[in-house]
């Protein structure tokens, strides 16, 4: 449940309830347009410094972290990197990336489901990342709010593994149409799961024909050269 978007209602469609279903559909539409607006400002801010801001969104699980600990470790020195990580509870993430060579600020969001754009201008406030930096952001695990929710970033990033259905992007289409990039994580599992890669990377297409699709395995190092070059050319156009 979120106590910030208001999923968490009751939106079932009941006569009695139709004055608190328009109340909750006029919340959220202010909600968002509030948030809409900073992410606005939050993108001016960092254009004008050449800090680039990418939003990694996935399942808890898919392999978000693993992935970062990985880029993290062949790019260490090559481009200044910082990482806001988003969680309801504890800084293990934050953790584990400050083991990995680089800063690290932990937004815990208690029962909150995803980042909005006043935390993400608080996290880059609290990170003075340098001009010209990259910025991750490892959004909250879930693939439904966070697709609503613009930071102000340069790109978002869907993370999924193949320990996941490979009908997801017919399931979540919100994530795979809002997303510039696709990174199936995991490819070393692939003989031991029922997994079918082309039908899941033709659903993605299939929700947005424009989206980059990368797979990976940290375990192996299979794509992430790949995911650090483009890294490197969001912060080439900076």
């Amino acid at each position: 449940m979120c106590t910030t978007c208001g999923c968490g209602e009751d939106h079932h469609h009941h006569d009695h309830d139709h004055d608190h279903h328009h109340r909750t559909v006029r919340m959220e539409r202010d909600l968002l347009a509030k948030n809409d607006a900073l992410a606005a400002e939050n993108r001016r801010m960092l254009d004008s410094r050449s800090i680039a801001v990418i939003n990694l969104i996935g399942s808890p699980g898919a392999g978000k972290t693993t992935l970062l600990e990985s880029t993290i470790a062949r790019m260490h020195g090559a481009i200044d990197l910082a990482v806001l990580e988003g969680d309801q509870a504890t800084d293990r993430d934050a953790q584990r990336i400050e083991r990995a060579g680089c800063r690290a600020i932990q937004v815990t969001t208690g029962a909150g489901c995803h980042l909005d754009a006043t935390m993400v201008k608080d996290g880059i406030a609290a990170l003075a990342p340098a001009h010209g930096s990259v910025v991750f952001v490892e959004n909250v695990g879930n693939l439904v709010c966070p697709a609503l929710f613009d930071l102000g970033e340069r790109a978002k990033v869907v993370v999924m593994s193949v320990t996941e259905g490979d009908d997801k992007p017919l399931k979540y289409p919100h994530i795979f149409r809002a997303a510039s990039r696709f990174v199936l994580t995991k490819t070393d599992l692939l003989p031991h799961v029922d997994f079918d890669v082309d039908a899941c990377v033709a659903r993605a297409k299939e929700m947005n024909p424009r989206i980059d699709v990368l797979r990976v395995s940290a375990r192996t190092g299979e794509g992430v050269d790949r995911f650090c070059a483009w890294v490197r050319t969001q912060a080439a156009s900076s």
